[in-house]
């Protein structure tokens, strides 16, 4: 990988994303973690190839991880893809990975498709890599969840000590299930987490002396609050959600999508992606790379009398400076 600025958005617009793509301006499914030893900030993110003219939605397929780099996370410079995750064949795509620190070294939970189709019935299933430094990796396997349609891995230690992953099982109607692990090693699958309306894209974090799971469900971020990271309440109502009013901020514009929150003492900074030209379409309906370009923003989420709030159009404070 190589740092570079890169171009500015394929799309030609000017907004007030904190990044674009510069390859495809398909960045999607960011997550953000720091790096131990330099103390930068590193965004890991599907790398959709939402210039490229091809059938149906295999501009969605075909993807590669994307990483980006800061030293205060709110400016981001290109530094390429991950090298070493794919398989010698076929063709993989690879979506929404999840980059964990589990105090030894890190470990990715990637969203892998055997191919690049055009349409979205193919199985899906969750592969864990290893590295010791954010930049190479070695691949473990796949872990054995609850269905073939496994997508969107999230990772957490909770409090009863052990590890829990959660991921969106499409055979299931698009619900959040749950497996466990004492070691990272052995998973067990305990169940569906999280009902209701169909969604994907987890995000578990501990904030304000909760537990919290956001969902996308296409139309903004559903909440729901844990006391433990196990049985989960939904904040508010079935149509209560984050991020679904518009923003004022350029090509903030539609509802937030499929983030990751990181935790800076009593404020989470969630980082999100949304499509600053999208019209409302069905996604794949459209041959115009700008309607499919997506950007990530950022948004800081507190804590108010136990509830989860989130301003998306108030400033946004940098996290800490290697």
């Amino acid at each position: 990988m190589a740092d570079s600025e890169g171009p500015p958005a394929a799309s030609g617009a000017v907004d007030d994303a904190i990044f674009h793509d510069p390859v495809f301006d398909g960045a999607t499914d960011p997550t953000v973690i720091r790096h131990r030893g330099t103390g930068e900030w590193w965004m890991f993110y599907t790398q959709r190839r939402a210039t490229v003219d091809e059938p149906g939605v295999a501009w969605v397929h075909g993807s590669r991880v994307g990483v980006a780099r800061s030293h205060d996370g709110l400016a981001w410079r290109y530094a390429g893809t991950v090298e070493g995750l794919e398989a010698e064949a076929p063709r993989e795509t690879h979506w929404a990975p999840e980059v964990i620190d589990d105090g030894e070294r890190y470990r990715m939970y990637l969203t892998v498709i055997d191919g690049v189709f055009a349409d979205w019935d193919h199985p899906r299933r969750i592969v864990e890599y290893v590295s010791d430094d954010l930049e190479h990796w070695r691949r473990l396997g796949e872990l054995p969840l609850s269905s073939d349609r496994v997508i969107d891995a999230c990772v957490a230690h909770c409090p009863d000590g052990r590890w829990r992953l959660w991921v969106k099982d499409e055979a299931d109607e698009s619900t959040t299930w749950s497996a466990v692990s004492d070691d990272l090693a052995e998973w067990r699958v305990e169940g569906r987490a999280v009902g209701g309306r169909p969604h994907e894209g987890a995000n578990v974090f501990e904030l304000g002396g909760w537990w919290w799971m956001l969902v996308d469900e296409w139309r903004g971020m559903g909440v729901h609050r844990s006391p433990d990271a196990r049985a989960w309440q939904r904040q508010g109502g079935p149509d209560d959600v984050i991020l679904g009013e518009p923003g004022r901020r350029g090509g903030d514009g539609t509802f937030g999508r499929h983030g990751d929150v990181v935790v800076d003492g009593d404020r989470g900074v969630l980082f999100y992606f949304t499509h600053p030209h999208w019209d409302g379409s069905e996604l794949g309906s459209s041959d115009a790379p700008a309607a499919r370009a997506s950007a990530v923003f950022a948004a800081e989420l507190r804590v108010e009398h136990g509830r989860l709030v989130c301003d998306r159009d108030a400033p946004v404070s940098a996290l800490p400076e290697a």
